[in-house]
């Protein structure tokens, strides 16, 4: 029996897998300022395990995009929380980095799952640059006297650009990528190596405890095969965007041709609909077919309130644009790398959720204790419900909202608008940003 979704239903399915409407978390955006270290620790670990991976990005604008990710869905948690969560000092560890949709934060209990991709590494060989054996090993033998920092094997650069790596930095991640490595916590910016027998959990290095899966020692990486690590990343994909065509649910883990086949891949999300994990949908307004969660289906339309916040461009919610496009109507880009003068919407722009859609974008700084927003662009499309060139208050009120919670969360005191666009919403929007900062 074929399903058909409405395009606000599938938004409703991914906006709850994400933990964006309802609260699934022990802290909440309401309660998160009170709530004790432990509690904000635990709900943000709460996070990473609802979406299956934090992206890691170097630009920090606000804050780095790992901190935006869960401030976005449980509010001024402090980054003290984050730090504690995503980069514990105790073991095991219960997250590690490593190659997912990019390099991103991933529960402790995904390592065994990425075997797959450890082999891939190892089939192909070193990449840009070769390290000798030897220093392989001595790099090695170095990590058994204790975990190590790039500063501590001679730093990053050999003294070029900024990629221009230094040998024991590229040795090093080399190791990382075929799982003789493991990064599970940071100092500051910079990764922390360590063997995975000292760091992870011994249960995740061995087939004990791994259920019924049978492991295989395949390339000299032992593991799950890559068959049973392609079909479990599928599904948790699935689950964590909660609604996706197969190119989606491919990218949530990027387990997509490069790393197995395209009718290997269709073949897996269709045992996963006859195994009853996933369910196959129709979206209105889509070409491509679609996969849901069955256990969000069955809950109906009642899964709480919507949340109202500033996205990362790195958030899971919209990483991938053509998704974006297609559940939003929302035409996105990361200007970051587009040279100034042919940028649009600004540097840094950050989507507003609000009301189950997207609004707006800003496009943030800070300044010394002010939140600038140096430009607010708002939707006028029918996506927003809004007549063509018009503003909803709706939006107004929820972007107002949403810039004076971005000034808790990064500490500053004030917000101050440069630019709206149209120019029509400059004084309305600023008079609920005064009403906001004075409530």
């Amino acid at each position: 029996m074929s399903v058909t979704l409405s395009l606000e239903q599938a938004r409703s399915l991914a906006l709850t897998a994400q933990g964006l409407r309802g609260s699934p978390f022990p802290v909440s955006p309401t309660t998160a300022r009170t709530a004790s270290l432990t509690r904000r620790t635990t709900a943000v670990r709460s996070v990473l395990e609802h979406c299956g991976a934090i992206q890691l990005d170097t630009i920090s604008v606000l804050a780095r995009s790992h901190e935006l990710i869960p401030y976005a869905r449980l509010g001024s948690i402090g980054r003290e929380s984050v730090e504690a969560a995503l980069w514990p000092s105790e073991n095991p560890s219960h997250s590690f980095e490593y190659w997912s949709h990019a390099a991103c934060v991933l529960p402790a209990d995904l390592w065994p799952w990425f075997a797959f991709r450890r082999r891939f590494y190892q089939r192909r060989g070193q990449g840009w640059h070769k390290v000798p054996r030897q220093s392989l090993a001595s790099l090695r033998r170095r990590l058994d006297d204790g975990p190590l920092t790039t500063r501590d094997i001679g730093g990053a650069k050999s003294g070029g650009e900024w990629w221009d790596w230094s040998e024991s930095k590229i040795g090093m991640e080399w190791l990382l990528n075929i799982g003789d490595v493991v990064v599970a916590r940071r100092v500051g910016w910079r990764r922390v190596y360590d063997l995975p027998d000292r760091t992870l959990d011994p249960r995740l290095l061995t087939q004990t405890g791994a259920g019924s899966t049978t492991w295989a020692s395949t390339d000299g990486i032992e593991g799950p095969s890559d068959e049973e690590c392609v079909r479990h990343l599928a599904l948790l994909g699935a689950r964590a965007i909660g609604i996706g065509t197969a190119v989606d649910i491919l990218d949530v883990h990027r387990i997509g041709p490069r790393y197995t086949g395209k009718k290997h891949c269709a073949s897996v999300l269709s045992e996963l609909v006859a195994d009853g994990e996933l369910t196959e949908v129709s979206v209105q307004g889509w070409k491509a077919p679609a996969y849901a969660d069955p256990r969000l289906l069955a809950q109906g339309s009642s899964r709480g309130r919507h949340r109202t916040a500033l996205l990362s461009p790195f958030d899971s919610l919209v990483w991938h644009r053509g998704r974006t496009q297609r559940l939003f109507d929302f035409e996105y880009q990361l200007e970051a790398y587009v040279p100034a003068a042919k940028r649009v919407y600004g540097y840094f722009t950050m989507p507003v959720l609000h009301g189950g859609t997207l609004v707006a974008r800003v496009d943030p700084k800070r300044d010394g204790s002010t939140l600038v927003a140096r430009q607010v662009t708002f939707e006028t499309s029918d996506g927003t419900g809004a007549p063509s060139g018009a503003v909803t208050q709706s939006a107004m009120e929820g972007t107002a909202t949403s810039l004076v919670e971005a000034m808790h969360w990064v500490g500053c005191t004030t917000v101050r608008i440069e630019r709206v666009l149209p120019t029509t919403a400059t004084r309305p929007l600023n008079d609920r940003v005064r009403a906001a900062l004075a409530s």
